[in-house]
């Protein structure tokens, strides 16, 4: 940034010399960080120590380093680089853990579960309409993420208490090389555009903005192995258990759904940190003030590293997940019966029932049935008491393509398949350079 904008200020005609640029370049990348340490310690003033120690080592350059700037100068602009790039590192993560669960919900796309309201069994839906839901909430952080990014704008050169004073005497007066100075050390930062008003910082709503961003990913990731650890918990659905893992040490069959419970774990610090943010941008008086500053220096490394490793966790979940088809149809069965009644009285009624006359038979049956599964602990039982009544002679050969679960899914695997082609796909493919490298990591 130093650099940047002694360039910048030689452009607009200040008397800085080509030779005083080479030594900053030369010279920018060899700091003795020790020396700065112990300069900051004398001064207590962090970008000052930095300026005393860049001037040793640059010392040509000492006498227009820094010129016509405040710390945010340096502290905020630089931050708002280190931002960009760790969402650049971020997007391809997120972009991965989709792609994994895009491949896991087409080979499962017509696999038909339980579908679950209220925890309470519901219409079935399939295991991997169920993974687009998952899916739909990591689409929306991916795209949250990406206009943030490409929205970002930089702080630019807006002295001490954003009005650009400094720089208008330096200048002489001169508005318009002001305002180029600004664009000029925007645009060598790679930025493509500035606020257009600050004060001594850029906005602490800006910050606020990213942390939300970052906890809704929390709040996705959550919720994904949520559902995973109940889907562990009935056994239809494992993460990875790695040969020799142990699940308990009393409990020697116990196999934990411990990836996901971290995630979980590591999502709600996560999801937290937005408070704080958002704290801290409340409290900004007036043009800034410094209790932003420790704050920022742990909520926003903290958010960018949890985030990283949830998803590299999920990612790591998400390549190994093991379906357990036959538990799923066992549980589909043990409440199907129910779900089933409306078809066999609509069947009924097609074969010349009375609609009215079968609700009462079917409701009365049910009765029984839900008693001999609640209070007895026995299988249901409706299907056998339908078989075994003459009422329903007129369909007991219809009774195995009512109770065929794929029927009762509707349109899940086209919604998969379309979601997936028009939605998904298209988005991704910027990111497909990435998807090669497994997740590899170290619980």
């Amino acid at each position: 940034m130093w650099v940047n904008i002694a360039k910048a200020q030689k452009e607009l005609g200040l008397a800085i010399t080509d030779e005083q640029i080479k030594e900053m370049e030369e010279k920018k990348d060899k700091i003795d960080f020790a020396m700065a340490a112990k300069e900051e310690a004398s001064r207590r003033h962090d970008v000052m120590a930095h300026v005393y120690t860049f001037g040793k080592a640059a010392p040509k350059a000492s006498p227009i380093i820094h010129l016509g700037c405040t710390s945010a100068y340096v502290g905020d602009n630089t931050d708002l680089i280190i931002i960009r790039s760790a969402i650049d590192l971020l997007l391809p993560r997120l972009a991965t853990c989709i792609q994994r669960m895009l491949e896991f919900a087409e080979v499962y796309k017509s696999q038909p579960t339980l579908g679950w309201t209220h925890f309470q069994p519901a219409q079935l839906t399939t295991v991997g309409k169920r993974a687009c839901l998952w899916i739909s909430d990591l689409m929306m952080d991916l795209e949250d993420l990406t206009l943030f990014r490409d929205n970002l704008k930089f702080r630019g050169a807006k002295g001490t208490t954003g009005t650009q004073a400094s720089f208008l005497t330096l200048f002489d007066g001169d508005h318009d090389k002001v305002e180029k100075l600004d664009s000029r050390v925007t645009e060598l930062a790679g930025f493509e555009k500035s606020f257009s008003v600050t004060g001594q910082t850029y906005p602490r709503k800006i910050d606020h903005k990213l942390l939300c961003i970052l906890s809704g990913i929390g709040a996705s990731v959550h919720k994904i192995c949520t559902d995973l650890r109940l889907l562990a918990s009935m056994k239809e659905i494992e993460e990875p258990f790695e040969q020799g893992q142990v699940g308990s040490s009393a409990m020697a069959y116990k196999r934990n759904p411990m990836r996901s419970e971290r995630c979980c774990s590591l999502a709600r610090h996560l999801m937290s940190l937005s408070q704080s943010a958002q704290n801290t941008a409340s409290v900004q008086w007036f043009e800034r003030t410094l209790d932003d500053s420790a704050n920022r220096r742990i909520v926003i490394p903290e958010a960018f590293m949890t985030a990283d490793i949830i998803l590299k966790t999920l990612q790591n979940v998400s390549e190994g997940l093991v379906v357990y088809p036959n538990v799923i149809e066992k549980h589909i069965h043990h409440e199907l019966p129910f779900m089933a009644t409306e078809n066999i009285i609509m069947a009924m009624v097609m074969a010349k029932g009375n609609r009215q006359e079968c609700h009462e038979k079917i409701r009365t049956m049910s009765v029984i049935a839900s008693k001999e599964v609640k209070d007895n602990g026995r299988e249901n039982n409706l299907v056998q008491q339908i078989r075994q009544d003459s009422y329903f002679a007129p369909i007991h050969d219809q009774l195995y393509k009512l109770l065929e679960p794929t029927t009762f899914v509707g349109r899940a695997p086209e919604q998969v398949t379309k979601y997936l082609n028009e939605e998904v796909k298209p988005i991704l493919a910027k990111y497909s350079s990435h998807f090669a490298a497994k997740a590899e990591i170290s619980i």
